[in-house]
């Protein structure tokens, strides 16, 4: 008995123990799932609690993703056609967002005026003010009740129309806004590419005029030689006082002003080589200060052929010349002329390339305008033959003095032709003091070989009316600079017209000249940048100046000078010729009678030989 009882005690207590664990079990699923269920009665309630979504449709359609989420969980709970609503909406204001955005850039294109940019605008607009219809916001968007259907699809149709109109614009225009991007894009290239052209042109007018204007390294040793000459041994160019034919009316004068030793000799030997009595003709140079030893020199050492008489003075030996008589000294003190032409702003540089060449000083300088100064310079001479230091005579100009002006003072070549070179083009016709005294159409007429009748210069007071003119012009308004403007008003009246094979221009800048015009030619003219003396002159008429160079002289061995290339290096002269197989390098002591040459090497490269 015992033992059974034991048995039973033990089962019992084993079957207690099973329910006990099957109780907790049940009792914790029962918590969880009154848990959850709280929890979703809780959110379901706040929810419910939460007021309606109302559309603001005061202001643009709504598009945070917020408000889109929240309505159409209440249109779930409410009215489906809600969410229908929400959808066009959404896709009206995503095409809106697109047409505005094409609008916009059609307005970064400059197209304002373009049909397109309105197209766009008013496209935009017609969206917008969709639900601004009484209908549909009285229906659609103010009202607390389920949608009507019926306004629902109104507003549907309608919407779907703009959509379909916006896509076909944007299709239309995709491309064509394409294209005019990519026009945009090719005129901003073209103003940037034109900026930097334009920078170049002044840039280049501005060495071309450097080249031009400035004096070759060649030039400058020629006359430091000169005037190492004239220091080494003074006794010989002394000065032997004037010469009477020097006053001679019977003779031929020639008036020659240039601060250029080789180009003056030129003129000289050119002359003279084509003269049938070349010891008839008398030169009468002037030149500056500086370069008044040089030129001595030179005709010293190489008097001209044929006895011809040459006479050498400096333009500061004429007393008479001072700034309280002469209105171009006196407008060279002025502080506004000095600033306009001394400056030495570097942003001055090349900012007016069409009137750059105006600014040399050269254009305001005593030797440039002593042309107007003749009758007072040779006082006992009846008729001159003014000369420009960039001309070559080649035929006998005695002809020229017995030539009848008819009274008048000036005997030149005139220049224009068509509309070209008229008066018009150097004197400012809208002053009206111009406008009145002159023509605009009137023929203008070159200087570079004038043939003077100084008698009937006195006579017409020909000084005096320049003197007037230049006095008025110091503030630059009748004319810019230069000598040919108020040659043209001193003269307007009393220039008359010779013949064109007396002088032919251009082969300073005109590559089109015809040889038989200039072998008909009396005097040939280098007028403009490229001068003969220069690397950058033209080479098909370099020979017609470099034959007349006197090859002769100690100082100058040139290796054909039209096509050499001039540097001066170390203190030397050496010639660079680019069409010889041998070179010339040539040394200048500072003292020394003559120079020293070696012969050197020449390839393509350019000089290959020693240096000494």
């Amino acid at each position: 008995m015992a033992v059974a009882v034991r048995g039973s005690r033990g089962g019992g207590g084993g079957f207690g123990l099973v329910s006990s664990s099957l109780r907790s079990f049940f009792s914790y699923r029962i918590f969880v799932s009154a848990m959850f269920s709280l929890l979703f009665i809780a959110t379901l309630s706040v929810l419910l609690s939460t007021n309606p979504y109302t559309p603001h449709h005061d202001s643009a359609l709504p598009t945070t993703g917020n408000a889109y989420v929240h309505r159409t969980f209440l249109a779930l709970k409410s009215d489906p056609l809600k969410t229908r609503l929400d959808l066009i909406y959404k896709q009206a204001n995503d095409h809106m967002t697109l047409v505005n955005s094409y609008a916009a850039y059609a307005r970064k294109l400059k197209l304002e005026i373009s049909k397109q940019l309105r197209m766009f605008n008013d496209l935009a607009s017609e969206i917008s003010d969709l639900q601004m219809k009484p209908g549909y916001r009285t229906s659609l968007f103010e009202s607390d009740g389920p949608v009507d259907e019926d306004v629902l699809r109104q507003f549907e149709k309608e919407v779907k129309d703009k959509v379909k109109t916006a896509r076909a614009m944007v299709a239309e225009s995709k491309e064509n806004y394409d294209n005019q991007l990519k026009i945009q894009k090719l005129k901003d290239t073209i103003f940037a590419v034109n900026e930097l052209l334009t920078k170049a042109k002044k840039n280049g007018a501005f060495a071309s005029l450097i080249a031009a204007k400035s004096a070759p390294k060649s030039l400058h040793c020629l006359a430091m030689r000169l005037v190492g000459e004239m220091i080494s041994n003074p006794e010989k160019y002394r000065d032997e006082g004037p010469k009477p034919e020097f006053e001679d009316p019977s003779l031929y004068h020639y008036a020659i002003f240039s601060d250029n030793v080789i180009a003056v000799s030129v003129v000289v030997r050119s002359v003279v080589k084509n003269a049938n009595e070349p010891w008839k003709h008398v030169f009468h140079v002037v030149t500056d200060r500086m370069n008044l030893a040089a030129m001595k020199v030179w005709f010293k050492m190489r008097p001209a052929d044929g006895g011809a008489h040459v006479e050498v003075k400096a333009v500061e030996d004429f007393s008479f010349l001072n700034s309280s008589y002469v209105p171009v000294l006196r407008q060279l003190e002025s502080a506004n002329l000095q600033k306009f032409y001394f400056e030495s702003r570097e942003e001055n540089a090349t900012k007016d390339a069409s009137n750059m060449k105006f600014r040399n000083p050269k254009y305001l300088s005593m030797l440039n305008h002593l042309r107007f100064y003749l009758p007072e310079i040779y006082p006992k001479l009846h008729k001159i033959l003014f000369l420009d230091d960039d001309v070559v005579v080649q035929k006998d100009l005695t002809g020229l003095w017995k030539i009848d002006l008819d009274g008048k003072v000036n005997g030149a070549v005139e220049t224009c032709f068509g509309s070209f070179h008229r008066y018009a083009q150097y004197l400012n016709f809208s002053h009206p003091l111009i406008k009145e005294k002159f023509n605009p159409k009137a023929c203008a007429w070159a200087y570079g070989m004038n043939i003077f009748d100084l008698d009937a210069w006195r006579r017409e007071k020909s000084t005096e009316q320049y003197h007037y003119w230049q006095n008025l012009n110091e503030d630059r308004t009748l004319w810019k600079l230069g000598t040919l403007p108020p040659g043209l008003i001193t003269f307007y009246s009393t220039t008359k017209s010779l013949d064109k094979s007396w002088h032919v221009l251009g082969l300073g800048y005109n590559p089109s000249i015809s040889m038989d015009a200039i072998n008909r030619a009396s005097v040939i003219h280098y007028n403009g940048n490229m001068k003969p003396w220069l690397d950058i002159a033209m080479n098909q008429y370099k020979n017609l100046w470099t034959k007349y160079v006197d090859n002769d002289m100690e100082f100058v061995q040139i290796a054909k000078l039209g096509d050499s290339l001039f540097l001066v290096e170390n203190g030397g002269l050496m010639i660079l010729s680019f069409n010889v197989l041998s070179a010339v390098e040539m040394t200048c002591g500072s003292r020394a009678a003559a120079c020293k040459f070696r012969p050197g090497l020449h390839n393509d490269s350019g000089w290959a030989g020693p240096r000494i």
